[in-house]
C-alpha cells in the first residue's frame, strides 16, 4: 500500500498525475463533488445563522466508502482538487466526509498538470482556505434560498414546473430585453455611394463619406457626376501599429472559440477540460490575463526558434476586473514547443487557438502603412475617399488575428492600392448608390452573452457555462438558426454618363446560433422585474458577486451577508400571496374574431403559447373555445389579430391519397402532414396553409420510400434512416449505427446481416449477470459504470462498485431500495 494518497477530481487527471509521482503515491478520483445540500427545505437552518446540512450524494456513497478505506492506511493524504473556490469546497467536503485527521491531511494546488508543477505542489502544501470555502458556501446557500423560495411563487402565479435562479434570471432578462430592443427598432433607409476607377488596369474603390437619406438626393448626386473629371487631390500616408490581444481568460476563450471554431460555451469548456487533464494547457477557469515569467520565457524561446528574434516583444498584461486573481495565470500551453496537441480534431483545434493567442501576446507589434486618398470631382464639392493598407512588418499577425463579434458585418479588408500620385486624373468605370438599411441590435450568441455578463460583473469563470446551459435546459432561452426574409432595395448606377435605376432583392435577418427568448421567459421576466427587482437587478447582482469576493478574501462573514439579503427577499415572497394570478401578464386579449364576435386571446397553455377564440362557459359546457398553437418566433405580447386568425386555418384538409385524407397542421415542432396515422414533417420552404394535394402526395411518397424495409432479417423488417448521430438501420426496435466502413447508399444484404449480428453480439457482451427467471440483469454502461435493470427500472451504479461477484439477492436489494415511491391519490375536499 502506498504511503501517500492523492485525491483529485477526475479519473483522467488521476491517471496523468500518478505517472509523475512514482510508487510511493496512489492517485485516486472523487469524481467531482461528494456532498451537497439535500433536496427540500430542511437543508438550511434559517433560524440558526443559515447553517447548512450536507449529505453525501447517493451516487458517491460507494466512492466515499472506497476513499475511507484508502485514507485509513495512508500516512499522508493530499487533497488536490482544482485551485478555485469550487475546488477548495470539494477538498473541504472530502475532509469532512472522510473525517480526515488534520495532522496527516495536506491541501495542494497547481494550475497545470506537468511533472514540475505537481512535484512543486507536493513540496509546498498548505491548509484548506476556509475563506474560499465560505465564499463558495455562501453562493450555494444564497442560490438555494432564491430557487426554493422563488420557484413555488412562479408555480402558483404563472405555471407549474417553472424555476428561477439568481444569475440565470439575470441572463434571461438580458436576452428578453435585447429581443424587445430589436422588436421596437425603427429601421431607417439610406443610400451609400461607391465609385470604381480604372487605374492602369487595376480597380480603385472609393466611397463618399456621407450617406444620403433619400433616393432623390442620391440620384441628384449621381446626375451631378455625369461628365465630371476626377483627380487625386491628396495622398496621405501614415505609419500605424497593431498590438496583440492578451492571452485567453475563460470568457475570451469562449468568445473566440465560438467565433472561430463554432463551439458552444459548454463544448469549449469540455474540450479545454480534456486538454488540461492531459497536461497540455494551464487551468481553464481563470479571469487573469497574467503569464508567469516561466511561461513568458517558454513563449520567447519558441518565437525565436520559429520566427526569429525580431518577432519577440515581451508584455505583462493587467486584468481590468477587480475580482481577478493575478496570482493565477491566463490559459496557455504548458509547453510552447508543442505547436499541436490533443487526441481528436476538436481538442487539436482548440489547443492551436490557445497556443497562437498565448504566443502572439509576446510578439512584436505589426507595422503598417495606411494610405488615405482624397478624390475630387470637377462638378461638385463633395470628396470621395479611398483607403489602403500595407503591412510593412507582420509581427504577431504572422501567428494570430483576433476576431470580433461584428466580423459578419465588417466591410471587406482594406487592400493594397495601385501606384497613385497627387493630381493624377482617374477614369471612372462606374458609380453606384445602393440603398441600405440600419440594423437592429444583434441578438446574443452564447459567447457574446458571456461577454456581457462579464462586463457587468455578473458571474465568474466557473459559472458562465452552467448559466448558459441552464437557461436553455429550462426552456427560457433557445439557441436557433433562422432563415432570413426577402427584401427589395433600390440601386442607382452611373455608367457611360447615364444613370440607371433598378430594384433588386436581398435576404435579410438570417440568424445563426443566436439566443431567442421564449414566451415563458418574457412572462417570468416581467413578473420578477415587477415583484423582485433586487433579485433580477443588474447592479445588485454584480454587488452580490463582489460580496462573495470579499468573503473569499476574508473581508466579510458569509452568514451576515446572507442575512442582509434574505430579510427583504423573504418579505417580498410573502407579499406575493396577495397577487392575483389574473394580474400576471401571461395572457392578452388581441381583439375580436370577426366571424364569431368572440374575443381572441393569446396566452400560455400547458404545452406552450397559444391563441384561443372565445372563453370557457360553465353554464354551457358545449360552448368550448377554439385553440391554436403559436408558431416559433411569435410572442404573446406582440402577435397581431391578423396573425392569430391565420393560425386557426390549421389543421386543414389538403386532399386525399389512397382513399385516405391528408391533413396539414402546425405542431410543437413545426408544420406537418398527417396521413393514415403517420406524420410527415414539412420542409422549411413549405407552407401548411398553401401546400397543394400534389405537393403533399410527393412528400408522402418520399416518406413511404424512406420508411420502406430494405431487408427482412429473422422475419423482422430492416429500415434505414439518419439521426442526430449519423446514419443508422433499425431492426426489431434496435437502432444500429452504420459507420464509415460501409457504403451507406448501397448497403448489401451481407452488410445488413453483419451490422445486426455485430449489434446482437455486443448486446450479449454487455450483460454481466442475467437472472432471466426474475427478469433482472446487470449490464455494462458508459464510462466504466454498470446498471442493474429490471423492466423499465434502471439503477446506475458508482464506478467503484465491483459487480463481478454480485448475487441475485444483492441485485434484488438494490432494486427494492431504488423503487420509485407509489403516488398516493389526493383526497377529495
Amino acid at each position: 500500500m502506498s504511503k501517500n494518497l492523492v485525491i483529485v477530481e477526475s479519473p483522467a487527471k488521476a491517471k496523468t498525475i500518478e505517472g509523475y509521482l512514482g510508487s510511493d503515491f496512489k492517485v485516486v478520483s472523487s469524481y467531482g463533488h461528494v456532498r451537497d445540500l439535500p433536496k427540500g427545505d430542511k437543508a438550511i437552518d434559517i433560524e440558526n445563522s443559515f447553517k447548512p446540512t450536507y449529505e453525501v450524494s447517493s451516487d458517491k456513497k460507494e466512492v466515499i466508502r472506497e476513499l475511507k478505506k484508502l485514507s485509513k492506511v495512508a500516512q499522508t493524504i493530499y487533497l488536490a482538487s482544482d485551485d478555485d473556490r469550487e475546488g477548495e469546497a470539494i477538498s473541504w467536503h472530502l475532509k469532512e466526509a472522510l473525517k480526515l485527521n488534520p495532522e496527516s491531511t495536506r491541501r495542494i494546488v497547481f494550475r497545470e498538470i506537468t511533472k514540475s508543477a505537481i512535484q512543486n505542489a507536493i513540496a509546498n502544501p498548505r491548509a484548506i482556505d476556509e475563506d474560499l470555502v465560505n465564499a463558495q458556501q455562501a453562493r450555494r446557500i444564497l442560490d438555494r434560498l432564491v430557487g426554493y423560495e422563488l420557484s413555488p411563487v412562479l408555480w402558483k402565479k404563472i405555471k407549474r414546473g417553472l424555476s428561477a435562479g439568481r444569475v440565470q434570471s439575470v441572463a434571461v432578462r438580458l436576452v428578453v430585453e435585447k429581443e424587445r430592443d430589436i422588436d421596437h427598432f425603427d429601421t431607417q433607409s439610406f443610400f451609400k455611394v461607391v465609385a470604381i476607377f480604372n487605374v492602369q488596369g487595376k480597380e480603385l474603390k472609393a466611397e463618399l463619406p456621407s450617406k444620403f437619406d433619400s433616393l432623390e438626393e442620391a440620384k441628384a448626386y449621381l446626375n451631378s457626376c455625369i461628365g465630371a473629371n476626377f483627380q487625386i487631390e491628396n495622398l496621405e500616408k501614415k505609419p500605424a501599429k497593431r498590438s496583440p490581444a492578451a492571452p485567453f481568460t475563460t470568457s475570451t476563450l469562449q468568445q473566440e472559440a465560438s467565433r472561430k471554431l463554432g463551439y458552444s460555451v459548454v463544448q469549449t469548456m469540455t474540450v479545454a477540460q480534456k486538454l488540461y487533464e492531459a497536461g497540455k494547457i494551464s487551468y481553464m477557469r481563470t479571469d487573469s490575463v497574467n503569464l508567469s515569467d516561466e511561461a513568458i520565457n517558454g513563449a520567447v524561446n519558441e518565437i525565436k526558434a520559429s520566427y526569429g528574434p525580431e518577432f519577440v516583444k515581451t508584455r505583462k498584461f493587467k486584468t481590468k476586473s477587480k475580482s481577478a486573481q493575478e496570482a493565477h495565470e491566463a490559459i496557455r500551453p504548458t509547453d510552447f514547443s508543442n505547436h499541436t496537441a490533443g487526441k481528436d480534431y476538436n481538442e487539436q483545434r482548440l489547443y492551436e487557438l490557445i497556443w497562437k493567442r498565448a504566443v502572439a501576446s509576446q510578439m512584436a507589434e505589426a507595422q503598417l502603412e495606411r494610405t488615405i486618398v482624397t478624390i475630387e470631382a470637377s462638378t461638385n464639392a463633395q470628396k470621395l475617399i479611398a483607403q489602403g493598407e500595407v503591412i510593412k512588418f507582420e509581427g504577431f499577425l504572422k501567428v494570430y488575428i483576433e476576431s470580433t463579434d461584428d466580423d459578419e458585418h465588417n466591410e471587406e479588408a482594406k487592400g493594397i492600392l495601385p501606384p497613385l500620385n497627387i493630381g493624377q486624373v482617374l477614369d471612372l468605370k462606374s458609380m453606384t448608390a445602393r440603398q441600405g438599411f440600419t440594423r437592429p441590435p444583434a441578438r446574443y450568441t452564447e459567447a457574446s452573452l458571456v461577454k456581457k455578463l462579464e462586463e457587468m460583473g455578473i458571474g465568474r469563470p466557473s459559472t458562465y457555462a452552467p448559466t448558459i446551459s441552464t437557461v436553455q435546459k429550462r426552456e427560457y432561452v433557445s439557441k436557433e438558426n433562422r432563415e432570413g426574409v426577402e427584401r427589395n432595395y433600390a440601386e442607382l448606377i452611373l455608367r457611360n454618363n447615364t444613370v440607371a435605376e433598378q430594384t433588386k432583392t436581398e435576404i435579410t435577418g438570417a440568424e445563426k446560433a443566436k439566443l431567442f427568448p421564449t414566451n415563458i421567459a418574457m412572462v417570468v421576466n416581467d413578473f420578477l422585474v415587477e415583484h423582485f427587482p433586487n433579485v433580477i437587478d443588474y447592479s445588485f447582482t454584480a454587488k452580490v458577486e463582489e460580496e462573495f469576493d470579499n468573503i473569499a478574501h476574508g473581508g466579510q462573514e458569509w452568514d451576515k451577508m446572507i442575512k442582509n439579503f434574505y430579510g427583504g427577499f423573504h418579505n417580498k415572497v410573502e407579499q406575493t400571496e396577495q397577487i392575483s394570478r389574473s394580474d400576471v401578464g401571461a395572457s392578452r386579449e388581441i381583439g375580436i374574431d370577426p366571424a364569431s364576435g368572440k374575443p381572441v386571446i393569446a396566452r400560455l397553455g400547458k404545452f406552450g403559447p397559444l391563441v384561443q377564440i372565445g372563453e370557457s362557459d360553465p353554464d354551457n359546457p358545449e360552448n368550448k373555445p377554439q385553440y391554436a398553437s403559436m408558431n416559433k418566433g411569435q410572442f404573446i405580447e406582440s402577435i397581431s389579430l391578423e396573425e392569430a386568425l391565420e393560425l386557426f386555418k390549421l389543421p386543414r384538409e389538403v386532399g386525399t391519397y389512397k382513399d385516405q385524407e391528408i391533413i396539414a397542421a402546425q405542431g410543437r415542432f413545426g408544420p406537418y402532414l398527417k396521413f393514415d396515422g403517420k406524420f410527415v414533417s414539412l420542409p422549411k420552404d413549405a407552407d401548411p396553409l398553401s401546400i397543394t394535394e400534389d405537393e403533399a402526395i410527393v412528400l408522402i411518397k418520399e416518406k413511404e420510400a424512406a420508411d420502406a424495409p430494405i431487408y427482412v432479417y429473422q422475419g423482422e423488417p430492416v429500415q434505414k434512416g439518419k439521426g442526430r448521430f449519423g446514419p443508422f438501420i433499425k431492426w426489431n426496435n434496435m437502432f444500429i449505427n452504420v459507420n464509415k466502413k460501409y457504403d451507406w447508399d448501397n448497403l448489401s444484404d451481407n452488410d445488413i446481416v453483419e451490422l445486426i449480428e455485430d449489434k446482437i453480439q455486443k448486446e450479449k457482451e454487455k450483460v454481466i449477470h442475467n437472472w432471466e427467471e426474475e427478469g433482472i440483469r446487470v449490464e455494462k454502461a458508459r464510462w466504466g459504470r454498470h446498471n442493474v435493470i429490471k423492466g423499465k427500472l434502471k439503477i446506475e451504479l458508482a464506478k467503484t462498485v465491483d459487480v463481478s461477484d454480485m448475487t441475485l439477492e444483492e441485485a434484488k436489494a438494490l432494486i427494492e431500495k431504488n423503487k420509485p415511491a407509489k403516488k398516493t391519490a389526493r383526497k377529495k375536499k
